[in-house]
């Protein structure tokens, strides 16, 4: 019998991270359970007596190192390569009396762990996926075409002999395969970090949010913004932008008309009147970030921030929830506040903050 679980992508190398932040929340939630991983796996297996009422109480916005979060239905190894198709239909059909409420998916994903040996399997997903699809349709598992209203069911292939089946709400998961926004770099863009601000948006924002929050000619500060990649992010959203570093910019950003260069210290400046924006990228420690994050809510100098939190090489997980706990009791108002390890981030969280 398959054991009641989560199923969490993430980064490679960050297991032991996501592991201590489900072993926390679920015990907060009142679902204590153990995680069971390996390092450098990509994913992450959080064992607990009722994985569907730990994935109500923890809900995916609210994970910071999971890019995806699941409720794990099936575990199957040893599968036989010349018909992995048969066992996987037979254990959805075993499934019927053991709680599962699903009568048909609205979307099939296979997948593989985001790791050195998870990639090697991206041929076998692909392929595997459009096997199944009509098998499932034909066994009335899937619907005929995709149903965002229904949940998904996800493949999740970790060897060519062994997989994992397992549920998302589209509702409480994240839209994207294996949680990635494939995101290509432009060729205007001044360095790669653009991918990280770009990525931001689309992750702590939904559509109509980013309408309303991201307009024309809205007013912004960037910190720390050498040589200009979350500035030209900004620019092309249409916002006016004050880039503070003492470093060089891209010569493009200036001629726009809409960047404003600042040379003087992202820690020190502060602006004459509230900014509708602020995103800081700065390379220092993330104590130090916070509280300075800390000081531009508390002072009303802007409406909304975007920043990075460079985390140390060992206790991460630890140091996140102290940093973002420091944030939020120095700022002095109440913030609605967003974390997550993203795609492009590499030792590092992102984090979205705004009044209440």
């Amino acid at each position: 019998m398959t054991e009641s679980a989560l199923l969490c992508w993430c980064r490679a190398g960050f297991e032991p991270e996501l592991a201590a932040e489900l072993n926390e929340r679920a015990a907060i939630a009142g679902h204590p359970g153990y995680a069971r991983t390996q390092r450098n796996s990509g994913y992450v297996e959080f064992i607990v007596e009722d994985a569907n009422a730990l994935s109500r109480a923890l809900p995916w916005s609210q994970l910071i190192f999971a890019r995806q979060k699941l409720v794990r239905i099936a575990d199957l190894s040893d599968l036989n390569p010349a018909d992995r198709i048969t066992p996987m239909l037979a254990a959805l059909d075993a499934l019927g009396g053991s709680g599962l409420n699903v009568s048909m998916f609205g979307e099939l994903l296979v997948e593989h762990p985001d790791s050195d040996e998870g990639k090697q399997l991206s041929g076998l997903a692909r392929s595997f996926g459009n096997a199944l699809r009509p098998a499932l349709r034909k066994a009335g598992w899937l619907s005929k075409t995709d149903d965002a209203r229904r949940p998904r069911l996800h493949v999740a292939f970790v060897a060519g002999d062994h997989a994992m089946l397992a549920l998302s709400d589209p509702l409480d998961s994240s839209p994207w395969p294996l949680g990635i926004p494939r995101l290509r770099m432009h060729p205007d863009a001044p360095s790669r970090s653009a991918l990280k601000l770009e990525e931001a948006l689309l992750t702590f924002l939904d559509a109509d949010e980013r309408q309303r929050r991201v307009r024309d000619n809205m007013q912004a500060a960037d910190l720390g913004a050498a040589p200009g990649g979350w500035t030209w992010v900004l620019m092309r959203n249409g916002m006016m932008v004050t880039s503070v570093d003492n470093g060089p910019l891209k010569q493009e950003l200036i001629d726009s008309g809409r960047v404003d260069h600042l040379r003087a210290d992202g820690f020190t400046w502060q602006p004459r009147r509230t900014l509708d924006w602020m995103v800081c990228d700065m390379v220092e420690s993330p104590a130090r970030v916070a509280e300075r994050m800390a000081t531009w809510f508390r002072e009303n100098w802007c409406r909304q921030a975007i920043f990075n939190l460079k985390l140390p090489m060992k206790k991460r997980w630890e140091e996140t929830r102290i940093c973002l706990e420091a944030f939020e009791h120095q700022a002095h108002r109440p913030l609605i506040v967003r974390a997550r390890q993203l795609y492009h981030d590499r030792e590092e969280i992102t984090v979205f903050a705004t009044p209440k």
